[in-house]
């Protein structure tokens, strides 16, 4: 079984992969979970072990169905006119939200509600105003729109996440999170996330061989 295989397999039984990008493009190692699996105990390994910032990554059609907008898209202020990154891309934010039935929405129990009803409303054929019903915004959990067309238009953790929850056959919304190290103030390198991914028995993924995967399809 390959590695694409054994990553499928690890997604569907809740645990989470590794997946660097590329070392042109963040050259970042995410941490990446099923949205439809996560738990407070889950949320609490990224906050602790990856420590950078707990996303949900949805496909394109489930954020135009829902309303989603790019972040940059409405807002106003001139920093967003700034929103090409250093590699070339886009930013994927769109809102940030909350589920109505949290408190803050920052806890670990919080962010696991509003990321199940993430994948929730992503599973099913909801409609703008369902989803108004069940989040606020802003919020403590950032919605990231994938590319239409996936890896074929963009190749971001967002796009490689949301592709894989698709290969698994699970609900397609991905939790990421960046692996940051505490020594350097910096991303984690690849050898300490390939490491890390060795000691605690997680699939660790280079984007290339998700995009290969994909294009042999």
């Amino acid at each position: 079984m390959g590695r694409i295989e054994d990553a499928l397999t690890a997604l569907l039984n809740g645990d989470p992969v590794l997946v660097h990008d590329a070392d042109d493009r963040e050259d970042e190692v995410d941490m990446v979970v099923a949205a439809q699996h996560i738990t407070p105990e889950l949320v609490a390994r990224l906050r602790n072990d990856a420590g950078g910032l707990i996303c949900t990554a949805i496909p394109h059609d489930a954020a135009e169905r829902l309303n989603l907008p790019f972040f940059t898209d409405i807002t106003e202020h001139p920093a967003a006119e700034q929103s090409e990154r250093s590699y070339g891309d886009r930013s994927a934010f769109s809102l940030w939200v909350n589920h109505t039935a949290t408190y803050t929405g920052v806890t670990d129990r919080d962010r696991a509600t509003t990321i199940t009803a993430l994948a929730d409303h992503v599973a099913r054929d909801t409609t703008p105003q369902e989803f108004a019903n069940d989040f606020t915004t802003p919020g403590h959990v950032a919605v990231l729109r994938a590319a239409s067309g996936l890896l074929d238009n963009r190749r971001g953790h967002t796009e490689m996440s949301v592709s894989l929850m698709q290969e698994a056959g699970l609900t397609p919304a991905a939790v990421v999170c960046e692996m940051l190290d505490d020594s350097t103030g910096t991303a984690l390198s690849v050898e300490d996330a390939e490491r890390y991914a060795e000691e605690h028995g997680y699939v660790f993924l280079a984007g290339a061989e998700l995009v290969e995967y994909a294009d042999r399809k």
